[in-house]
């Protein structure tokens, strides 16, 4: 038995009871682990292979090639091993995360140039790999499209009137990132307390992964159970709630906290690439938390978007 829930959201559409329990499902998950498995997502499946094959592209390039398109973490390109350890994030921690990442972001600048350089920044394209723009172009307005429809959805589930956040999504903060994961023979053997991904929470609303199964793969931590392997289906998107959205959802629903384990001795040769897309707020979204009944913390002041996000994203940089 696994604490995340599977939910079909072909049946969300469907509207009536069907959407109902769903919505009931999604509430009662999201409270367990913070984490959902979702079918019938409407990501199509080949574009998520053409990806998949630029990154790998991208990645297997010599490292003074992909240096030219280096960055730090937060920003746009390549984000070299050595960059970043997530564990921070929670106050543990870690050796630097073993893993390198290629990073976009949104291009709609608001005109106030201390807002859209640290958030609408121009994207950066290798010339190497020339079909990564338009891939990557493509799949990120998918998987925002699902996001929005998981907001609404979440909207529901916690019993708000209409789509409770959708005022706050029309010029959206987010972050996309490709992550690799090399082989044991790249990397070397791991430090005490390393992780491919450290242990942490996610900053923003809701983060959609399309990840690869592996024995050096993805935990998620729970009250209940501790650190177990997070159940992968090949026909689903794995989605987990941040801190933002457990901070509108007066605690409600924890943020779902998760690692990526090192490379295993008992599979040298794993080496992953996760899409993974982290959707947020308009960059000024007031986010007021939801008192009880619905939330389970009174008294939580308001927040700014990027204000919040921007304080978590400080702290996992090395």
């Amino acid at each position: 038995m696994t604490p995340i829930s599977t939910i079909d959201l072909s049946l969300w559409r469907a509207g009536g009871e069907s959407a109902a329990n769903v919505a009931r499902e999604v509430d009662e998950g999201l409270q367990r682990a913070g984490f959902l498995l979702v079918r019938e997502h409407g990501v199509p499946r080949e574009l998520v292979a053409d990806v998949r094959a630029a990154a790998r592209k991208f990645f297997a390039l010599p490292e003074e090639v992909k240096a030219q398109y280096s960055t730090i973490v937060g920003g746009r390109g390549w984000i070299p091993p050595g960059m970043e350890a997530d564990g921070y994030a929670e106050g543990t921690e870690t050796p630097p995360d073993l893993k390198e990442s290629f990073t976009a972001g949104p291009e709609t600048p608001v005109g106030d140039p201390v807002v859209d350089d640290v958030w609408f920044g121009p994207n950066v394209w290798p010339a190497e790999v020339v079909e990564l723009r338009v891939l990557l172009t493509a799949y990120t307005e998918a998987v925002r499209k699902l996001s929005n429809e998981l907001l609404a959805l979440l909207s529901t589930a916690l019993g708000l009137p209409g789509n409770y956040f959708e005022g706050c999504t029309d010029r959206p903060t987010w972050m996309f990132k490709l992550n690799h994961y090399p082989p044991l023979a790249t990397v070397g053997e791991p430090e005490s307390g390393q992780f491919r991904i450290g242990p942490h929470t996610d900053f923003g609303t809701v983060t959609v992964l399309d990840r690869e199964p592996g024995e050096g793969g993805l935990q998620v931590y729970t009250e209940e159970g501790g650190w177990e392997d997070a159940p992968y289906d090949p026909e689903a998107l794995t989605v987990n709630i941040g801190d933002l959205l457990e901070y509108w959802s007066g605690r409600r629903w924890p943020s779902g906290r998760h690692r990526v384990l090192p490379p295993q001795a008992g599979a040298p040769e794993e080496d992953l690439v996760s899409l993974i897309f982290f959707y947020e707020l308009n960059h000024d979204a007031r986010v007021t938390p939801l008192a009880p009944p619905i939330g389970t913390v009174a008294g939580l002041e308001p927040v700014i978007s990027a204000d919040f996000i921007k304080s978590r994203l400080d702290k996992i940089t090395m």
